[in-house]
């Protein structure tokens, strides 16, 4: 059985970066799948995902204001685990010409 991660609309929204009223309107158009514990919503994060991914304006969203501003600090800057440069395929990309 997998574990369904849920979250209120207050998460959704910090995490997201996106205002609450915008995450209430997709709950109203049904482009989230939720449940109602104790009179609030608890809303999937798969479905969270899958809508904020498909709207350009969310997705930005997402990437400057919400979770995704912290990334860059999340990055490993161990060159331990890095593969080597010379090991890395340096292939030219290949250019299909029109016949």
């Amino acid at each position: 059985m997998t574990n369904v991660i849920r979250v209120t609309v207050s998460e959704a929204s910090r995490l997201f970066g996106v205002d609450q009223k915008t995450i209430r309107r997709a709950i109203q158009h049904q482009d989230l799948k939720y449940i109602v514990v104790q009179g609030r919503y608890k809303i999937n994060f798969n479905s969270l995902l899958e809508w904020s991914q498909g709207r350009t304006t969310t997705k930005n969203k997402l990437a400057n204001k919400g979770i995704g501003q912290y990334v860059d600090k999340w990055k490993i800057k161990n060159k331990l685990y890095s593969p080597h440069p010379d090991l890395i395929d340096k292939k030219e990309p290949r250019v299909i010409k029109p016949e």
